[in-house]
């Protein structure tokens, strides 16, 4: 105990270096990727106007950048792990850029969808600095330790950036008296910045020794499935699920899998190394990052329309737009403190331990919703349960796919569990919209979804956390970890059950 007391004091100390030197650069870099994914949202009816659109249009640009990001996440991560994931980190920087400052200039629909598909290249810096934070751990034996401390104040990070980003945009704009191009162009300005503290603050990794291949053909294939998945979800959301030929793309997409699994176990450098993702140190962390991004990525616009529907319909809370920012404002502070309790909950227990209480604060959470939602207090309660789980989830499952990964693989281990994240988000909207639509005309106020349509979304987004608890289950016990252990084959040994509790003394 003694000993084991003396490990964890010296791995503390490493984590303040890694900190110290790593942590605080790449910061920045996810308060900048919160401002981008909270800055938009209040601009977006002045958007709107501003391209002279329809509000519903609006969709298509967050399908375009759902679309993109799926399929380039996945690719420039490898490319890190070839080639350096500092490189890497700034070339998707500048792609960024380039759309933010694309954003400025956009006057048209076109324009503008082009430029914010482009600006989604910021969704594989979190991977990418997941993987340089590993890769630094790497060389003082705490690589899983370090990054699951790393992971949780990057989460904090990234919501702090959402919420300055979503409380700064609208007063930004009225200070500026309404002039859309330069209210955009404050993020522009703050990623343009993010490139030379990139550029001048974090060390590149360390590149393995033997020769790699990108493996093209295979990137070409998982592209194509992606695309046809994500672009049949958004076809589904906009055209309804009684529209047949919808449905082709979503079962091209699937099917396609299958020549795509044939091909890459024939090769020697895969674009994904499906023999490493079914192990049972990678599989559930996969599958967990696709149902999670469910109610992260799915259930917030619900939870936003049924926070303002009015209450003569008899559920719904009647939130104006100033008391809408609280609700969601809670929801993302809970998320901190998930990111912050994760690699403390860590350590005194497992990691896995950590992710399945992690996955049970998120079901239990929408469940509770089902029979709590008509006061604020409840709907608050319920969301910030929730809202505690899936901070957690957000920076501890790439750092879960890291730790699982051998060297040289971590940065598309992590990336992946993005690419999974988007797709379960991507069919959650879809169902989520078709659901809510089809209940509208039931209500009593125009334009509000009927409470059978939100209950329906609490109970998805609760059973897909609840899956995600039986498969973690599956996860050996002491994975995860810097315990040596956690580097040994998987061969099948009683200690590598599922159902097994870790001993204290291991713990």
């Amino acid at each position: 105990m003694v000993e084991l007391q003396g490990r964890f004091a010296r791995k503390g100390g490493r984590a303040l270096g890694v900190t110290a030197s790593l942590i605080g650069f790449l910061v920045l870099v996810e308060i900048c990727s919160g401002i981008i994914q909270g800055y938009y949202i209040p601009l977006v009816p002045d958007i709107v106007k501003h391209l002279g659109i329809h509000d519903a249009d609006f969709n298509w640009f967050e399908a375009s950048q759902l679309l993109l990001t799926a399929i380039v996440v996945p690719i420039m991560a490898k490319l890190g792990d070839m080639y350096g994931h500092k490189r890497i980190l700034l070339i998707a920087t500048v792609f960024t850029a380039i759309g933010s400052w694309a954003l400025v200039a956009a006057d048209s629909f076109w324009v503008f969808l082009g430029a914010w598909a482009i600006q989604g290249f910021f969704s594989v810096w979190l991977p990418l600095e997941i993987a340089l934070i590993f890769d630094r751990g790497r060389r003082t034996g705490s690589a899983a330790g370090d990054t699951r401390r790393a992971a949780g104040l990057l989460v904090v990070a990234l919501e702090l950036g959402a919420i300055l980003g979503a409380l700064g945009g609208g007063r930004i704009f009225e200070a500026l008296g309404g002039d859309v191009p330069t209210t955009l162009a404050i993020p522009a300005i703050a990623v343009t910045l993010v490139f030379f503290v990139i550029l001048f603050g974090v060390r590149e990794s360390e590149p393995l020794p033997e020769k790699r291949t990108l493996d093209l053909t295979g990137f070409v294939l998982l592209s194509i499935n992606i695309a046809l998945i994500t672009g049949g979800l958004s076809l589904l959301r906009l055209n309804g699920v009684e529209t047949w030929w919808v449905w082709i793309p979503i079962a091209l997409g699937i099917i396609g899998f299958w020549p795509f699994g044939r091909y890459e176990l024939k090769q020697k450098d895969p674009a994904i190394d499906l023999r490493l993702m079914r192990q049972s140190r990678m599989w559930p962390v996969q599958l967990t990052a696709g149902l999670v991004g469910i109610s992260v990525l799915g259930a917030q616009v619900p939870l936003s329309t049924y926070a303002g529907t009015p209450r003569e319909n008899g559920y719904g809370l009647g939130l104006p737009a100033g008391q809408l920012s609280l609700l969601i404002g809670a929801y993302l502070i809970s998320m901190i403190i998930g990111a912050i309790l994760f690699p403390i909950v860590s350590k005194r227990a497992t990691p896995r331990i950590a992710l399945i209480a992690s996955a049970i604060s998120v079901a239990a959470g929408y469940l509770l919703l089902i029979p709590f939602h008509l006061e604020v207090w409840e709907v608050v309660m319920c969301m910030m349960i929730a809202g505690v789980g899936s901070g957690a989830l957000v920076g501890a499952l790439p750092a879960a796919a890291a730790a699982a990964a051998p060297p040289g693989r971590t940065g598309i281990a992590s990336a992946l569990t993005s690419t999974s994240k988007t797709i379960g988000g991507s069919f959650s909207s879809a169902i989520f919209g078709i659901v809510l639509i089809g209940g509208a005309a039931t209500t009593v106020t125009a334009g509000a979804s009927s409470l059978a349509g939100y209950m329906t979304v609490w109970a998805v987004c609760g059973l897909s956390a609840a899956v995600a608890v039986v498969l973690l289950l599956f996860v050996p016990k002491l994975s995860f970890s810097d315990a040596p252990e956690n580097g040994a084959p998987e061969d099948g040994t009683p200690e590598d059950s599922p159902l097994g509790d870790t001993p204290a003394d291991a713990r």
